[in-house]
């Protein structure tokens, strides 16, 4: 069983008001500066994936993450499915 300070909690979602390019939002590793500004963007924007990933191996998890938003910002289509099946094991 995982604690919470043992994963981080974050979400894929495509920018509707600028860009239109998908980002990703860690909820657990914002500061007090940054938290209301990104999770509004994350609630303005249209939802794509979430979850949790093992803070153990974050680093790679954030990797993989990053490969798939460059995917779908260059338009290739990806399934919700497809995002927790590249994470795999990194999935808490």
């Amino acid at each position: 069983m995982l604690f919470e300070s043992d994963k981080v909690m974050f979400e894929i979602y495509r920018e509707t008001e600028y860009t239109g390019k998908y980002r990703v939002v860690y909820f657990t590793e914002l500061q007090d500066h940054n938290k209301e500004t990104e999770i509004n963007h994350a609630m303005a924007g249209e939802h794509f994936f979430d979850g949790f990933i093992k803070n153990y191996g974050k680093d790679e998890a954030k990797s993989i993450i990053d490969t798939i938003l460059g995917r779908l910002n260059e338009g290739e289509r990806m399934a919700p499915e497809d995002v927790e099946r590249a994470l795999g094991e990194h999935m808490a």
